[in-house]
């Protein structure tokens, strides 16, 4: 990621609240957010919007972010998926990875873990 380009972090989550918490994480830290409320949101906009890494939760209205994980892993350029629950276990997170996640994090979310994961997918 060059010096010059702020990196866009997608966020995909059907919690209102949550987005905006993390949107205004994120952006202190100099990311640019792009906020889904749903796995189907995000995927029919997929292709004409950008992102650099995607943060989303497992647990949605409709489609799962597992889900979501992977029909994203099928397409070209699929960027870091980063999964995020709060009802992560054992299997719920070898689950993720086997879909092909880069990150397993519970909820709340330490943001300090948050942001590396992001600055490590986005490297």
């Amino acid at each position: 990621m060059s010096a010059r380009k702020k990196a866009i972090v997608a966020v995909v989550d059907d919690d209102k609240h949550l987005r905006e918490s993390l949107q205004d994480l994120l952006e202190a830290e100099g990311f640019v957010t792009h906020l889904y409320a749903s796995a189907e949101d995000f995927l029919s906009k997929f292709e004409s919007i950008p992102a650099d890494c995607i943060l989303a939760d497992v647990k949605m209205t409709g489609m799962s972010g597992i889900d979501m994980l992977r029909i994203l892993r099928t397409k070209v350029g699929c960027p870091p998926v980063l999964i995020m629950t709060s009802y992560g276990d054992t299997r719920m997170q070898t689950i993720a990875f086997s879909a092909g996640a880069m990150a397993f994090l519970s909820k709340p979310l330490d943001s300090r873990d948050l942001i590396s994961c992001i600055k490590r997918a986005v490297s």
